[in-house]
């Protein structure tokens, strides 16, 4: 059975989409974000400390663009054979590792974990990440999904980060109602049962505990690589 590390995070809900979403079997550790990840046994699957890491019996994948990859090469699932259609899956899938994710993950440490104590930064990360916003409803423009017509690996990246704008405090500002393909696109991921399910394993800790786990884990505010 494969076993997923991983915590309620946009970077982990995306493998427990896909899990979901292929069939697949698998067993779910959490990792609590304060400190868990720099135990011995976890830095043994992955020395970054971060999440997620699959673990498919002896064989282990870090990074959850090369663990979508992974998973859909061993399904053969959701990534296109078609060469045109497989190059806009991972176009969109390093599009969302390379730009949407880390500008978004900013955006969230400094209006959320700094409490927008820097409020020019806050703003920076808020007018790029409403850009990538912009770039993403462009590209949906005439079709259901970010490759085209078909549910792939570059959906599941993307549905957990724009589903903060309707769950998170600090993002419920950034323009989603303005940007109509992504709101309905969303909305439209959103509907299919294996990834409801996806979303919902792991189940967040508590808010506290949640909000305490991020903070820790920040680099330069928390103390955990202090």
């Amino acid at each position: 059975m494969l076993e997923l590390y991983t915590d309620a995070t946009p970077n982990g809900l995306k493998i427990s989409i896909a899990l979901e979403e292929m069939g697949l079997d698998y067993k779910t550790h959490q990792v609590f974000l304060g400190g868990e990840q720099q135990t011995a046994e976890f830095t043994a699957l992955n020395p970054n400390q971060k999440i997620p890491v699959l673990v498919d019996d002896d064989l282990v994948v870090t990074e959850s663009g090369a663990i979508l990859l992974y998973l859909a090469e061993k399904t053969g699932k959701f990534l296109p054979l078609d060469p045109a259609k497989r190059v806009a899956t991972i176009e969109a899938l390093m599009f969302q590792m390379g730009s949407l994710g880390p500008m978004f993950g900013q955006y969230i440490v400094f209006a959320a974990a700094w409490g927008n104590k820097f409020p020019d930064v806050t703003g920076r990360y808020y007018t790029e990440v409403s850009r990538i916003m912009g770039v993403l409803n462009t590209r949906l423009e005439g079709q259901n999904y970010l490759a085209g017509d078909e549910f792939t690996i570059a959906d599941m990246a993307v549905a957990p980060w724009i589903r903060l704008c309707e769950i998170h405090p600090a993002c419920k500002n950034l323009p989603l109602d303005a940007n109509t393909n992504l709101k309905n696109w969303w909305h439209r991921v959103a509907a299919r049962p294996a990834t409801q399910k996806g979303i919902a394993n792991p189940t967040p800790f508590a808010d506290d505990k949640q909000f305490e786990g991020f903070v820790k884990a920040v680099v330069g505010l928390g103390d955990l690589h202090k």
